[in-house]
């Protein structure tokens, strides 16, 4: 008994001592075959807490990447307001020579420089002129043929030979553009190279020889640019919106499509066209007018390029009033109510009074609307400043053949604005009718700064128009005139505002 007792008494701690769960030699322990003994010496927080510190560590990195997305995103949006601001220096000291260090032929940069402008105003990346005071302050606004401009500045022709970038170009804040020349039939131009650089002088020679698409390939240009205005703008691209928009229903000049602008459209005989026959280049104009004059504010008559041979010598009183009658009388034939103005660009280079009185009484006697004072020069100034010597490849573009422009010519531009205002006024204080109304006065010619405009200005012209300060200057060029212009008058340099015509 005592045996079965102390037996059962054995088995009974035997028992105690033995687990519950016993490992099986043959199951290897993994994650989900953990014994309770392992179980039991972990603590018991640890897998409540892991997903919690998982769970953070996945929100801090979220934090992360949305500062570090705001960041890009806030970069990349002031890098485009400040590359597309025409006040950004990067334009004047960065892309304009880095284009003339990369691209050796001058025209080859013109030709990438007017592409790329194109380009970025398609994708609607293009610089543009910010903060204007033009629309708040309007103290530099100027009347011009019964339109009051936003500005007295205005660009040249030749920055757009063919009616590229109009639009591109009134972004960058004149009031006026100038396109052209474009002769009635294609032409090349005068063989390559033909576009020289003095970038000492800030100044170049070029003898483009009216290099040009032709009337037809412009005038078809300029109205898809309209259509599309007015699809854009919602009024349809039918003939009857862009029969209102000529006709003014619209409320924007049908040249510029711009309230406070204007475009120009320069026209030019074909190289080809005899110079002895004044019927045939009275006709060549004509046609041009024809084809361009409905979608121009101004036009443009050149018979001032120095590359075209002949075409100085139609400045002479006969010829020059024979032509400019015929150019009126089809300006006056375009179909829309209101008609453009029409103008004409005359030579730096004959400045003597005969001259002169010639070209007004032809202005006068033909009813043209102004003159566009200056142009390139067959003359090639003495560097600036005096006593400069220009360096060696400098010295031997100076041979080239062709039109110089460049700052040199300012002084002559004034003195040639002060004679051609004289001339005028005095035309007209001794014509007869009430009709006879001031004529304008452009000035194109050395002028590179917001002073220089302003002394044209004051010396009589309506309009200042920049060519060559573009070129160096880049696209703020406009801006920087202006505000130059408003220091000027500020400081009391310069009169209290652009005189008015």
């Amino acid at each position: 008994m005592k045996t079965t007792i102390s037996q059962a008494l054995r088995l009974t701690q035997s028992l105690r001592n033995t687990p519950l769960i016993t490992r099986s030699p043959l199951r290897p322990i993994t994650r989900n075959n953990v014994s309770l003994a392992r179980a039991g010496t972990r603590p018991a927080t640890s897998l409540a807490t892991s997903p919690t510190a998982g769970d953070a560590r996945s929100g801090l990195t979220r934090i992360k990447n949305l500062l570090l997305g705001a960041y890009i995103i806030s970069s990349s949006f002031f890098t485009y307001l400040y590359i597309t601001d025409t006040r950004a220096g990067i334009h004047q000291w960065f892309v304009v020579p880095t284009l003339r260090s990369l691209v050796d032929d001058a025209e080859d940069a013109h030709e990438i420089g007017t592409k790329m402008l194109k380009a970025l105003y398609t994708f609607g990346i293009y610089p543009r002129e910010r903060g204007s005071e033009d629309a708040t302050r309007k103290d530099l606004q100027v009347e011009v043929f019964g339109h009051v401009l936003d500005n007295p500045i205005a660009i040249s022709a030749g920055l757009d030979k063919h009616g590229d970038i109009p639009d591109a170009l009134f972004e960058l804040g004149p009031a006026i553009v100038e396109i052209g020349g474009t002769t009635p039939l294609p032409q090349e131009g005068n063989p390559k190279p033909r576009v020289f650089r003095l970038p000492s002088q800030n100044a170049i020679i070029n003898r483009y020889g009216l290099n040009s698409a032709g009337a037809d390939h412009v005038a078809m240009t300029l109205r898809q640019r309209l259509r599309t205005w007015a699809h854009n703008a919602g009024y349809g691209s039918d003939s009857e919106t862009e029969r209102k928009i000529l006709d003014g229903e619209l409320g924007v000049p049908p040249g510029s499509l711009q309230p406070g602008k204007l475009l120009a459209v320069q026209i030019a005989k074909n190289k080809t066209t005899p110079d002895n026959d004044v019927d045939a280049i009275r006709a060549d104009y004509v046609y041009c007018v024809q084809q361009l004059g409905r979608y121009a504010d101004i036009v443009v008559v050149n018979v001032s390029s120095p590359n075209t041979p002949g075409l100085r010598d139609l400045q002479k009183a006969e010829p020059l009033q024979h032509i400019l009658q015929g150019v009126v009388g089809a300006a006056q034939a375009v179909d829309r109510k209101v008609k453009p103005a029409v103008m004409v660009k005359v030579s730096p280079d004959e400045d003597g009074e005969d001259d002169i009185r010639g070209i007004c009484d032809a202005v006068w006697s033909a009813e043209v609307d102004g003159i566009i004072v200056g142009n390139t020069t067959k003359k090639r100034p003495d560097p600036f400043p005096a006593g400069y010597t220009l360096p060696e490849k400098e010295a031997k573009i100076l041979l080239e053949q062709g039109g110089y422009s460049g700052p040199q010519l300012f002084e002559r531009t004034v003195a040639l604005v002060k004679k051609y205002r004289k001339a005028l006024d005095k035309s007209l204080a001794t014509s007869e009718g009430a009709s006879k109304t001031p004529k304008a006065l452009f000035a194109t010619g050395g002028i590179a700064n917001g002073e220089q405009a302003l002394e044209v200005l004051n010396a009589g012209a309506s309009v200042a128009m920049v060519y060559t300060a573009m070129i160096y200057g880049g696209v703020g060029t406009v801006t920087k005139m202006k505000k130059e212009m408003r220091q000027a008058i500020a400081d009391g340099t310069a009169a209290a505002k652009a005189p008015r015509v």
